[in-house]
């Protein structure tokens, strides 16, 4: 297991997103997400969504259909960590 290296983050707001590396397979982001415990903007898939990765004890989720505006996808997903009391 192993974090990813060179992961943006955006940290204009709380809580703090990571943004994976174009071309990161599922397990480099399950490890990372497993390890790091931060929440991760996976993205564009096949079907153009950004979806949403993040820890809540004892598993990891994953919110798909973000859109395909990375920009909104951050805001939804930061919608949705702050619902569920991931700040």
């Amino acid at each position: 297991m192993t974090v990813l290296d060179h992961v943006d983050v955006d940290d204009t707001e709380l809580p703090s997103i990571g943004i994976a590396p174009p071309g990161t397979s599922w397990d480099e982001i399950f490890d990372h997400v497993r390890i790091s415990r931060n929440p991760l903007l996976v993205g564009p898939g096949d079907d153009g969504q950004y979806a949403g990765v993040w820890w809540t004890e004892p598993e990891i989720l994953v919110e798909r259909d973000l859109g395909e505006d990375p920009d909104e996808a951050i805001e939804d997903f930061r919608g949705i960590l702050r619902d569920a009391g991931q700040m």
